[in-house]
């Protein structure tokens, strides 16, 4: 008689990959997509207000077990036995950047990169509503580094960034890629 595979307990499913590139994360059902960008804006608001995974989760309206399932891997436990954000990480992140063609989503596979977007795209705001270019100057010539390893510009050409920005292509919503 053939031996019976066991069924797996609850929650100990089949165990999926990794999600490494922008085509992989947009293969994801939508609710799966949500899930992982929460997880990036807990891990976001753990790192920049201080908060614990329990109050990043509420705010965020996920839950921490969420949380710890799609980024344990950029949290750590301290001795007091609650979790805290480790200082950078190597989660998904899809994010929308200014191209001369218009919006492009960019995968990065680094939290630094996402937070020189942020960055970058704070500087692009202030440009288009005062016309101060001085917070720009500073990411003349740089550009982040996609999941692939491929340098992607950040553009700083005011003349371009106008165009878009006359055109509503900048009007600012989100520096993530939408989930649906």
């Amino acid at each position: 008689m053939p031996k019976r595979k066991a069924k797996p307990k609850p929650g100990q499913g089949k165990r999926t990959k990794k999600v490494r590139s922008a085509s992989q994360y947009f293969a994801q059902p939508k609710r799966k997509r949500e899930s992982l960008q929460k997880a990036a804006h807990v891990l976001s608001a753990m790192r920049t207000e201080g908060l614990s995974l329990h109050a990043a989760s509420r705010e965020h309206s996920v839950s921490p077990r969420t949380v710890q399932r799609h980024a344990g891997a950029a949290l750590r436990k301290t001795s007091g036995g609650t979790y805290a954000a480790r200082k950078s990480d190597r989660l998904l992140r899809v994010l929308v950047l200014p191209t001369p063609g218009g919006l492009a989503e960019i995968a990065t596979m680094d939290s630094r990169a996402a937070t020189v977007v942020a960055e970058y795209w704070n500087a692009v705001n202030l440009y288009l509503e005062t016309g101060d270019d001085s917070d720009l100057a500073r990411f003349r010539g740089q550009s982040i580094i996609d999941a692939q390893g491929n340098a992607v510009p950040l553009l700083t050409d005011t003349d371009e960034l106008e165009r878009l920005g006359s055109a509503g292509v900048l009007s600012f919503q989100s520096l993530y890629a939408k989930a649906s």
